[in-house]
C-alpha cells in the first residue's frame, strides 16, 4: 500500500520493525488445528461457503492496536484484494512482493491494494482499482464474494480485505514502481496450520510483539498479510480457538 506525498497528503514518518522479522524465535502455530480438507477448497465449495458466510467473523489481533511511533491517531483507510485464482489443479492465492524503495511496507509480501480514495465508490471498488493498477488484473476476471472485517496494521492502516474468486486467462502487467514480483501460493498450503509460525520479538522499549509468518519457497510472508491469511483459514471453516496477529 503506497503512501504518496502531496500538499494535501503529507508523508508520514517512515515506520518498520526494529528487528529482522525472519530471524526472531518462532513456534509452529498449529495448536492442534487441522488443515482444511481438499473437498472444501474447490471453486464450487468456496463459492457456496463464502457466499453464505453471514457475518464473516474472524479472530482478533495478537497485539491490539499497537502502532509504530508517528503512526498513531486516525488510521488511513485502505482495501486489499484477496484473489483466489481457480486453476485446473486447484485454487491459488495471488500475492505481490512490494518494491524495495517504497515508503510503506517496502519489500514485503502483500495483497494487491492500497488506500481508499475519495473517488472510490466503496472499499470493493478501491481494492479492484488498486489490484488493476498494481498487477494488471482487470475487474472482469474477479467475482467478489464479500469483505472481511477491517484489519489494523502497526503502520496505521485500517485494511478491509475483499475476497474474490479469479478465473484464469488474465494477463498480468505489474507496475514496476510498486511491485517487484507477482506470484501464487497454493490455497492448500495456506489453510494448513502446520505451515503457520508464531514469532515473538522483544522490542527495544521492553514490549513484546507477536506475529505470524508463512514462508513459501523464497518468499517470507509475515505480519498483516500472514494474519489475514490465517483469518482466511478461520473464515473457510478452520478452528476457532487461536488468534491472528498484526
Amino acid at each position: 500500500m503506497s503512501d504518496p506525498s502531496s500538499p494535501s497528503r503529507p508523508r508520514r514518518p517512515a515506520a518498520g520493525p526494529a528487528f529482522d522479522p525472519a530471524s526472531t524465535p518462532w513456534v509452529v502455530a498449529n495448536e492442534g488445528l487441522p488443515p482444511l480438507p481438499s473437498a472444501q477448497l474447490t471453486e464450487q465449495a468456496l463459492r457456496e461457503h463464502l457466499t453464505g458466510a453471514g457475518s464473516w467473523s474472524v479472530q482478533l489481533p495478537l497485539n491490539d492496536d499497537t502502532r509504530y511511533p508517528g503512526r498513531e491517531g486516525k488510521p488511513v483507510m485502505a482495501a486489499v484484494l484477496v484473489p483466489l485464482v481457480t486453476r485446473p489443479d486447484g485454487v491459488y492465492v495471488l500475492l505481490t512482493q512490494r518494491a524495495a524503495h517504497l515508503h510503506d511496507h517496502a519489500g514485503q509480501i502483500s495483497f494487491p491494494g492500497g488506500r481508499i480514495e475519495d473517488s472510490d465508490a466503496s472499499p470493493v471498488a478501491a481494492a479492484l482499482r488498486e489490484a488493476q493498477e498494481e498487477t494488471g488484473l482487470t475487474p472482469d476476471y474477479v467475482d467478489v464474494l464479500g469483505t472481511m472485517p477491517p484489519y489494523m496494521t502497526a503502520t496505521g492502516f485500517s485494511v478491509i480485505p475483499v475476497v474474490g474468486l479469479v478465473r484464469p486467462g488474465f494477463t498480468l502487467a505489474p507496475d514496476a514502481f510498486e511491485v517487484a514480483e507477482v506470484f501464487e501460493v497454493p490455497l492448500r498450503f495456506i489453510v494448513d496450520p502446520a505451515n503457520h509460525r508464531l514469532h515473538r520479538a522483544e522490542l527495544p522499549d521492553g514490549r513484546v510483539r507477536q506475529y505470524y509468518s508463512m514462508p513459501w519457497e523464497n518468499f517470507f510472508i509475515w505480519g498483516a498479510t500472514a494474519a489475514m491469511l490465517r483469518n482466511l483459514y478461520y473464515l473457510l471453516g478452520g478452528g476457532r480457538q487461536a488468534s491472528a496477529g498484526n
